[in-house]
């Protein structure tokens, strides 16, 4: 049972999981194939023109370290999850990640800024360190990929091995990489196309991105 640092998360819920049963637990580079058989969009295997354009998308996107976005997230890990509204800034390297519940109005905000997290809104004070991801999952319970999300929710693979598949208009469909299975369930097919809909596994643990508007100055 995960304790819950946050009341507006502290509801369990019994939503679908992202992924089907035969999806679950898989975290080496042959998740890709189960990945593909489970997404509900129709993807295929990336060719070379598939790997040229997404290159080609990932340095237009590097040209543009100063985004926004703002939506709903669903988290959950085992049985207990919930969900909230989301506000991401990005400016380079720095962010800034609100997270609240409307209904009972409480919010917490993670900063990021020359290699150092903050993290407020918490019972007992404000909470500092160097790793967002460790620092959210010790203090709160949730799992949540930090950095590799700063590419991943804008259609772009983190440093490191990755494994793409994509859609019929050769956008990214799936993605595998640090462990972690992503789904593009739905685009902005606007130039330049931008997700809509992401949601990232791992083991039990999950992460639902439904983005509602995104802003780059």
């Amino acid at each position: 049972m995960i304790e819950r640092k946050f009341p507006f998360f502290a509801r369990r819920c019994r939503a679908r999981s992202t992924f089907s049963t035969a999806c679950r637990g898989l975290v080496s580079a042959s998740l890709l194939l189960v990945l593909v058989a489970c997404a509900p969009v129709a993807v295929r295997a990336p060719g070379a023109n598939d790997e040229a354009a997404q290159s080609v998308r990932e340095a237009g996107l590097s040209t543009q370290p100063d985004w926004s976005f703002s939506g709903r997230v669903a988290l959950s890990r085992g049985k207990d999850g919930g969900s909230g509204r989301i506000a991401w800034q990005q400016r380079g390297e720095n962010f800034e990640i609100r997270l609240s519940a409307p209904i009972t109005g409480q919010s917490w905000r993670l900063l990021g800024e020359a290699g150092r997290v903050r993290l407020e809104g918490l019972e007992g004070g404000v909470r500092e360190g160097t790793d967002a991801e460790a620092l959210l999952l010790e203090a709160t319970g949730w799992r949540i990929p930090v950095v590799a999300m700063q590419d991943w929710v804008r259609g772009a693979r983190a440093s490191g091995d990755a494994a793409m598949t994509y859609d019929a208009q050769g956008l990214p469909a799936t993605l595998v990489q640090q462990d972690w299975a992503v789904e593009y369930r739905a685009w902005d097919r606007a130039a330049p196309p931008r997700p809509l809909k992401v949601f990232a596994k791992q083991g039990d643990a999950s992460v639902r991105l439904v983005i509602e508007a995104w802003s780059v100055p």
